[in-house]
């Protein structure tokens, strides 16, 4: 809370004002990110001048405003004690990102990406997405967790093109 507060250039008792818990700030955190990343993957998504693998990699590599909720010490308090916020943030990072599935679907429909097992191909995303979270590997490595997210958009899409795309 000394932090937030801190950062916002307000006291504690003024967000305590407004938030009746550390609960509810996170809470509030949470579904502001989510709804940012939702957002910005529905704009890259719909936006037809860009062409199908170039709006995949831009959903695949949505990075959140608060990036807060990507570091995993974080993560791994809210975890410990936040469990119900744990548990929104964990569904979100493990759920099916309908907006990757659809340019998916539709690049294997065009005949830009393999036909392959979409359920699959998703999982593949999904973890390798995550795996940003794991942010020691990237901190030994020296490799920033924005630089890692390109790297692993890059080696999954072009693993995915056809050879004649």
């Amino acid at each position: 809370m000394d932090d937030l507060a801190r950062r916002l250039g307000v006291s504690k008792k003024t967000l305590y004002k407004y938030y009746s818990s550390k609960a509810e700030i996170l809470d509030e955190l949470i579904d502001m990110t989510l709804e940012n990343m939702e957002e910005k993957a529905r704009a890259i998504k719909s936006n037809e001048e860009l062409p199908l693998i170039e709006r995949l990699r831009g959903v695949i590599a949505i990075v959140p405003d608060h990036l807060e909720l990507t570091d995993i010490r974080i993560l791994n308090e809210m975890k410990k004690f936040f469990p119900e916020q744990w548990a929104k943030v964990d569904s979100f990072l493990q759920s099916d990102w309908e907006e990757i599935r659809i340019l998916v679907e539709q690049g294997i429909e065009e005949g830009i990406i393999k036909n392959m097992n979409v359920a699959l191909i998703m999982k593949v995303i999904i973890v390798s997405i995550n795996t940003t979270l794991e942010q020691s590997f990237y901190l030994e490595n020296n490799i920033a967790p924005v630089d890692a997210m390109d790297d692993i958009v890059s080696i999954l899409i072009d693993g995915l093109k056809t050879e004649n795309k």
